[in-house]
């Protein structure tokens, strides 16, 4: 399957407005995820004031692209699997009204938890918004696709488990090699090394969340055109680039509020601390990428904040907050996949 190029996308765009409606919706998602998911991975460096909130917006637009670019050159795992997860086959007109339906229902979704200040995941978002449009269009489980499906499961015990594991070990081992040296050369190094940790963090919510809406972008391309089989395809340059800037437009407008709440509400973080969980969590996604599995960068960077923070003591943790966090979390498969089944029902009925 060939992958049009940009100028042959801006010809099928204007003349099918079904693409354009599709096309809207998915920058939507990806504006949305942005706004609500990419702050995370700057949220503790911006928290320890190691950098500006403006400067780690531009890093995170920088290393975004070179995430989606560089992994996805290496292995594009991720992309397939979302893109095999559900069954969109069949009539394409049906197939392209459920799609619409499930970004306008991660939309929906994700914008009520940014409201409330919460980081819910927007690639769970994403995968249960599709599930349940893929439920709806085939009448049944029919339309679920086990053995990638199964991918997400393992991906959500290694974001959440090894997360918080790698957090805590990490935090731990820092703190022991650097006990007996000097404080202020200490802060003054990890000042500077947790931009590098910001950066790390940035490049790999690009190489798993770039990888994820961008297959869906090219499900919505492929399916107005009435390529409903389509299950080959390569990812070009330009969808890299649209992605990664419109991912850093929506950062730079809404994300202030997660990163306060992931990087300053749930634990108050020092510096090394915040090394400490950047490298842990970048480490964690570097391996579920290499592996195919989509995991969660909001899951995995916040479970390694609290490993981070348990390490000094159960109690620098906010748990209320976590709390907040879990029942987001828990909430969003069957809650966010009941609105894309429900936005079918209705899309079907209006379209």
């Amino acid at each position: 399957m060939t992958t049009p190029t940009f100028v042959q996308f801006l010809s099928d765009v204007g003349a099918n407005p079904v693409l354009l409606l599709t096309v809207l919706l998915t920058m939507g998602v990806i504006f949305v995820n942005g706004w609500t998911d990419a702050p995370n991975a700057i949220a503790t460096c911006v928290s320890t004031r190691a950098i500006g909130p403006r400067a780690a917006i531009m890093m995170a637009a920088v290393f975004n692209f070179l995430g989606v670019f560089i992994m996805t050159a290496i292995n594009s795992e991720v992309a397939q699997t979302v893109y095999k997860m559900v069954d969109f086959r069949g009539d394409s007109h049906d197939a392209l009204v459920a799609l619409c339906a499930a970004l306008f229902a991660i939309v929906v979704w994700a914008t009520a938890a940014w409201y409330f200040g919460i980081p819910t995941s927007e690639s769970h978002a994403l995968i249960a918004g599709l599930s349940g449009a893929a439920i709806a269009l085939q009448g049944g489980l029919g339309g679920i696709n086990g053995s990638e499906w199964i991918k997400v499961l393992y991906g959500l015990g290694l974001s959440t488990g090894l997360g918080f594991g790698a957090g805590w070990a990490t935090a731990k081992l820092t703190a022991c090699i650097c006990r007996s040296m000097d404080r202020r050369r200490t802060n003054k190094f990890f000042k500077s090394a947790q931009i590098g940790g910001g950066a790390a963090m940035a490049f790999m919510h690009g190489a798993q969340d770039g990888q994820k809406f961008m297959s869906v972008f090219l499900l919505g391309m492929f399916l107005s055109k009435g390529q409903a089989d389509a299950t080959n395809f390569s990812i070009p340059i330009w969808l890299m680039l649209l992605c990664s800037i419109v991912m850093a437009v929506g950062t730079s407008i809404g994300g202030y509020r997660i990163i306060k709440a992931v990087g300053m509400d749930m634990v108050r973080l020092e510096t090394y601390q915040g090394f400490s969980a950047d490298i842990a969590a970048a480490g964690c996604l570097l391996l579920s990428s290499l592996t195919g599995i989509p995991v969660s960068t909001t899951h995995t960077k916040t479970t390694a904040i609290m490993g981070v923070g348990a390490s000094k003591r159960l109690s620098s943790v906010n748990w209320g907050v976590v709390k907040e966090m879990v029942w987001t979390w828990v909430l969003t498969f069957p809650g966010c996949g009941l609105i894309g089944f429900l936005m079918v029902k209705l899309f079907a009925l209006i379209f």
